[in-house]
């Protein structure tokens, strides 16, 4: 374990086109401030300098970056590989060192500062900073599909306010307002002026090279309810029908984007050496987002800890040795959103009557002839599943089906 005395503490304010440094020493004294572009070449310089006052000074340069996975993951990259000591530091940690100034100030050299005063207080229980190429491209491809899945619900949403006005019964005749019959046909006919002078076997002919549809039917109920259904066209009809055809091209796009961002997703995947796949409820999105998500498993030290980042753990308020448990608000959001996603489909029954798992479904019906509500029988679902999670994550291991009690 290193002294503080012998090291000299740079604390890096993050921002994405430029870095401001400042050199700290142990006795929270300011050094030197440096400000470097966002670039490869910058970094070599700011090394450069820390290098010449760490020899002047006869100590050891460590780093702490301020969230070493968003704007300075480059540099964080760059530092470790020429063997430099990087701390993370968390965002939260250095506000709280700002506020805790008699007066408060906001600029980037008194943020830099404040990060290196949070690396000399806190400098062995800091994690290191350890980005993984694979870890954050991962990241990014999620990242990418969320975007794009936001898109098509925009999309189609749009389509629906601009089809039920041409079309007010199109539920009649389409059931997927996105599916490929569908999608050509708003292409074609985005209003039911473009059906003029059309008879049924035209269309069935038509549908039959998009979608195999050969029978009749379909094409005959679409002329039906158009003639039911009155005239529906009004004046600027069509700017509105080029509306639907450009809400139409953008599907096709987000369709043909979404499924290249999954093939990246899976042969990314493979880089990871889990086996997330093999449990029951986890398919390869689910399991890409657990990933990114968690990140790097090991530092999590047991699974509890992994609860207390994913919001699951519950929080104990008290004072004078009085107090209860409650659930918490805090963690993230988004891998709290995955495991109750989960927990849900893990305890949920189909038609058919079965569970889609027999052993949480028989758990979550004790816990509720326990006394327990619903939702605090999800989070003892949520709270397995996290076990489970992390055991197979730090193991590398397959998913293996538990045996009810009632065969035990």
């Amino acid at each position: 374990m290193q002294k503080r005395e012998n090291l000299l503490y740079v604390g890096i304010d993050l921002h994405k086109e430029t870095h401001t440094a400042v050199m700290v020493n142990c006795w929270n004294e300011k050094l030197e401030v440096v400000v470097i572009e966002n670039k490869p070449s910058e970094f070599k310089k700011l090394a450069e300098k820390v290098n010449r006052k760490t020899r002047s000074l006869g100590l050891n340069p460590i780093y702490g970056l301020e969230n070493a996975y968003g704007y300075g993951r480059s540099l964080a990259v760059w530092l470790i590989e020429n063997d430099y000591t990087v701390k993370d530091i968390n965002p939260a940690l250095a506000y709280d060192q700002r506020k805790s100034a008699p007066m408060f100030r906001k600029n980037d050299e008194w943020d830099a500062y404040c990060v290196a005063t949070v690396l000399i207080n806190q400098l062995h229980t800091l994690p290191d900073a350890k980005p993984k190429d694979n870890e954050w491209t991962l990241s990014q491809l999620v990242n990418q599909r969320e975007m794009l899945v936001k898109d098509g619900i925009r999309f189609k949403n749009g389509l629906h306010e601009q089809i039920s006005m041409a079309y007010p019964s199109y539920h009649k005749f389409f059931s997927e307002i996105d599916g490929k019959c569908a999608m050509y046909f708003w292409r074609a006919y985005p209003s039911p002026v473009h059906l003029e002078s059309k008879t049924a076997e035209e269309l069935t002919a038509e549908f039959k090279e998009i979608a195999r549809i050969t029978k009749r039917d379909k094409a005959e109920l679409i002329l039906d309810c158009v003639q039911n259904d009155g005239n529906t066209i009004r004046e600027y009809q069509e700017s509105r029908d080029f509306i639907t055809r450009s809400l139409v091209r953008n599907l096709e796009h987000q369709k043909e984007e979404l499924a290249g961002v999954d093939e990246e997703i899976e042969k990314n995947l493979h880089t990871f050496d889990y086996k997330l796949t093999s449990m029951p409820g986890i398919g390869i999105t689910v399991a890409s987002k657990l990933i990114a998500e968690i990140g790097d498993i090991r530092r999590f030290s047991n699974a509890d800890k992994l609860a207390r980042f994913a919001g699951v753990a519950p929080v104990k308020f008290s004072s004078a040795g009085k107090g209860k448990e409650q659930s918490s608000r805090q963690g993230n959001r988004q891998l709290h959103g995955l495991f109750y996603f989960l927990a849900v489909t893990m305890v949920s029954m189909p038609k058919n009557g079965t569970p889609n798992h027999p052993v949480f479904h028989s758990y979550y019906m004790r816990k509720i002839s326990e006394g327990k509500t619903k939702s605090q029988a999800l989070v003892c679902i949520m709270r397995r599943l996290v076990n489970i999670v992390y055991g197979m994550m730090k193991n590398k291991t397959e998913y293996r089906e538990p045996v009810l009690e009632e065969e035990q």
